[in-house]
């Protein structure tokens, strides 16, 4: 069997490689990658085979899925959503192509339900995927848990406080090494044809229980202070966000505050049993011990 994997050098792609080499060390995998150079430091001292393939070349990709069994089309990091259309299209045609077995994709969580933009790429590229006739498994992700919770917390724990506009809102985040676990865990196994999991995880948390974390986690008190639409724009404004990454932020955390991200499901945990805990992504986030 072949396992190819799309976006390689990034951060979940990269993960789930060594995941899959943990599953199985024998098992064929190949990076599909836009920099070999990049991707022969990262995977040195492995027996990966490297492949150049680029979403915006579609010529370079029925030779970078050539022979694969199961492929992994990680999505996009564009932030053009109709440009991503339009690179999904490219992989997922190419796929067809070339013959791969099975497609493996990571769309968003509840795509069909989502109210979040995103899940208009995700639901596209998904149908997409079903046109070709080829056996499918949806990885429907979470918002990544390091999109909230980083290194920049520093300065939150230094202020003594997070601004938001989330309200009691409640998120579903799961960590990008949880995500590659279980991604790895359904490429690894079989039987997962024409299925959707949700990868959100089973226990939500909210900015009032971050900064609780944080406070117990710094030794500093830290207070979640809830704020409007327009003042939280103009907070992340005044913290150097340009205007446009302002709003959007804003929007995030307005949807977070209606319930968009408070639905949980069982089907990460299943995978690989327990869950990277509010408070270790936190620590892990602020180097704490």
């Amino acid at each position: 069997m072949t396992i190819a994997i799309t976006g390689a050098t990034g951060q979940l792609g990269h993960a789930v490689i060594s995941y899959l080499q943990e599953h199985n060390p024998s098992e064929k995998i190949v990076a599909v990658v836009r920099n070999i150079e990049k991707a022969r430091q990262q995977l040195a001292g492995t027996n990966v085979e490297i492949r150049f393939g680029d979403y915006d070349e579609p010529v370079t990709l029925p030779n970078a899925f050539e022979d694969a069994t199961k492929l992994l089309l990680v999505s996009s990091p564009e932030y053009d959503d109709p440009k991503r259309v339009v690179q999904h299209a490219n992989a997922v045609k190419a796929a067809r192509d070339a013959g791969v077995g099975h497609i493996f994709y990571t769309s968003i969580a509840f795509a069909d339900e989502s109210k979040l933009p995103l899940a208009l790429l995700h639901l596209s590229t998904e149908y997409a995927i079903r046109t070709t006739g080829i056996p499918y498994t949806f990885i429907r992700n979470s918002l990544y848990s390091d999109v909230f919770i980083n290194p920049g917390l520093a300065a939150n724990v230094e202020n003594g406080e997070i601004v938001t506009n989330t309200d009691s809102g409640q998120l579903n985040t799961v960590t990008r090494d949880d995500l590659a676990k279980g991604t790895a865990a359904l490429l690894a196994g079989e039987g997962h044809e024409n299925q959707i999991y949700n990868f959100v995880s089973s226990q939500t948390w909210s900015f009032d229980e971050l900064a609780e974390v944080l406070s117990r986690v710094s030794g500093k008190e830290v207070k979640h202070r809830n704020v409007s639409f327009a003042e939280q724009v103009e907070y992340l404004q005044n913290a150097g966000l340009p205007e446009g990454a302002a709003a959007f932020t804003a929007s995030i955390h307005e949807t977070i505050a209606g319930g968009e991200t408070a639905r949980t499901s069982e089907d990460l945990k299943r995978l690989i049993g327990e869950e990277t805990s509010l408070e270790e992504t936190v620590r892990q986030a602020l180097n704490a011990k």
